[in-house]
């Protein structure tokens, strides 16, 4: 078990990028960031930064995804709650890719074996990914996006602002809702 995982087991709860308290226990964190969809309450999504390799795309930058909305998503293959997740997000890319909208995984390893570069590839393989990933083996971005949760998913709006966080497993029809709304509403 990682420091980083120990720490948020004994806190029992983590403050992520927008400042709110969450529990530690997979499934159950969901806070939506602005449940409103204020414009003011919106944060600025952290850019893409100190990622060893890109997966099914070139190299993206939060300003690259300007007039997209984007689910960005923190998991690791070696990560069961991230694998049960991935059917659901591979599903929500499916639905919406051709209006606007963009997955971009973050694979962040918790173990040494899950840096390996031809693992993360197989198991994108295995799960039938094809929107792009980026291998994240020394958590420059998990750090920018101040994430304490394998899984966590981020919704950025058109405009690159945080608009909704949910960590761990769940919360499928509520991203779904969120991402519809923002492509129906921004569009």
């Amino acid at each position: 078990m990682t420091t980083r995982r120990m720490l948020t087991l004994a806190l029992g709860f983590s403050t992520g990028l927008l400042g709110f308290a969450a529990p530690a226990i997979s499934g159950e964190a969901t806070t939506p960031v602005a449940p409103s969809l204020q414009a003011d309450a919106r944060q600025p999504a952290p850019d893409f930064v100190g990622l060893d390799r890109w997966f099914n795309s070139r190299p993206l930058s939060v300003k690259d995804l300007r007039g997209k909305v984007v689910l960005v998503n923190f998991w690791t293959y070696g990560c069961v709650n991230c694998v049960h997740t991935l059917p659901h997000v591979t599903q929500l890319y499916a639905k919406y890719k051709d209006r606007g909208f963009v997955v971009v995984g973050i694979h962040t390893p918790e173990f040494p074996f899950e840096r390996s570069a031809s693992n993360v590839t197989a198991a994108l393989k295995r799960h039938g990914i094809t929107y792009p990933v980026a291998q994240d083996n020394d958590s420059h971005t998990w750090d920018a996006y101040r994430n304490q949760y394998w899984p966590a998913q981020y919704i950025v709006d058109r405009n690159g602002n945080v608009v909704y966080q949910h960590a761990g497993e769940g919360a499928y029809d509520e991203m779904d809702h969120i991402v519809a709304r923002l492509l129906k509403a921004e569009s």
